[in-house]
C-alpha cells in the first residue's frame, strides 16, 4: 500500500459558537452524525464534536484536493467506534484505507487523516 494523499486543518472553537451550533449542525453533520450529536449531553461535548467533524472534513477535502468539487460536507460520516476512535464512512474513501486522528483542546480542534491505495 502506498500514501494517496493527507489532510490536515485547525479550527478554532470560538468560531463555531459564533456562528451557532444548530445552524453548524445543519450545515456539517451527516444524518448518521446527528444521531451521534443529539445524544451527546454537555454543550462543550457539542461544541467539540461538531468543531472535530468540521476539522475531519475540512481535512478529507484537502486529500481530495485535485479530485471532485462537487463533495460536501454530508458525504462524509465520521463516526466513533465502541473505543471512541473516529473512522470515515464515504463513497468517496471505499478506494482506499483511511486513517483518521482528532483532537482538541479548549480553544481549538485539529484533525489528519491519510489515504492509502
Amino acid at each position: 500500500s502506498m500514501i494517496y494523499a493527507i489532510g490536515t486543518d485547525l479550527v478554532e472553537l470560538e468560531r463555531i459558537k459564533t456562528i451557532g451550533l444548530e445552524r453548524f449542525k445543519q450545515k456539517i453533520l451527516s444524518p448518521e452524525e446527528v444521531k451521534e450529536y443529539d445524544d451527546i449531553i454537555h454543550e462543550n461535548r457539542k461544541l467539540t464534536y461538531l468543531a472535530g467533524r468540521f476539522a475531519a472534513k475540512e481535512s478529507l477535502f484537502k486529500c481530495f484536493k485535485t479530485g471532485d468539487k462537487t463533495t460536501n460536507y454530508k458525504d462524509f460520516s465520521i463516526l466513533n467506534d465502541e473505543d471512541g476512535a473516529p473512522y470515515i464512512i464515504s463513497k468517496h474513501t471505499k478506494d482506499y484505507v483511511s486513517h483518521i486522528t482528532i483532537s482538541h483542546t479548549n480553544l481549538y480542534a485539529v484533525a489528519f487523516v491519510v489515504l492509502e491505495t
